[in-house]
């Protein structure tokens, strides 16, 4: 099994390759927000555990994204994409040493200068569940507004706005640095120039797998 985490700026493009690699290659998406709602709705024991955190007000803490993690994959039976965790060092050691123990993963870095990123951002739609992601200047749907896939109509997310971004941009470049090296130290860090248009950039990725 191979695994990815991706590693980039929001508008960076990870949306739209883990897409691409889940519908060609078969990876499961890991999305720790969706894994969150998913378990308070089942009112497991876990779930209400998150449920109280998240009702005080607080963040979910590492070892309860662990816990959770833990209890809906199989990483040796299946390949996943992690995207959005980790979101610090401390994170990505807890992942390499308590769930990717003995697998082959990557860790892909999407490199793109903050100003192409608020161009993007604000150029992006979506369906409304996030599944499916376009972008006006390098990925246009092929009907405007209107998804290719599903043929629902495409939404702009109000946190694409210019200051929203600059602010998500900001606390991206506080927190990346460990662990991006992090990575470099396990010696499985790729580094990807996400300025390419799509298809190049997707290239790039497959040569891993």
């Amino acid at each position: 099994m191979i695994h990815l985490v991706l590693i980039g700026l929001p508008g960076s493009g990870k949306g739209s390759q883990a897409t691409k690699l889940i519908d060609e290659y078969g990876f499961n998406h890991v999305s720790t927000g969706n894994l969150l709602r998913e378990e308070v709705a089942k009112a497991s024991e876990l779930g209400n555990e998150i449920k109280s955190v998240m009702d005080s007000g607080n963040l979910v803490s590492d070892d309860l994204v662990i816990k959770l993690l833990k209890a809906n994959i199989n990483v040796d039976s299946s390949s996943y994409i992690f995207d959005g965790f980790p979101r610090t060092g401390l994170q990505a050691q807890t992942l390499d040493e308590q769930i990717l123990v003995d697998q082959k993963y990557y860790a892909v870095y999407f490199e793109l200068d903050p100003e192409i990123v608020i161009s993007r951002l604000s150029s992006r739609r979506m369906t409304k569940d996030g599944k499916y992601i376009y972008n006006l200047q390098t990925n246009p749907p092929k009907k405007d507004g209107i998804c290719d896939v599903t043929g629902e109509e495409l939404i702009q997310r109000k946190d694409d706005q210019e200051d929203v971004i600059k602010n998500r941009i900001s606390v991206f470049f506080e927190t990346v640095d460990p662990i991006l090296e992090f990575y470099r130290t396990k010696n499985n860090l790729i580094t990807l120039d996400a300025s390419k248009n799509l298809e190049d950039v997707y290239a790039e990725i497959r040569k891993l797998l």
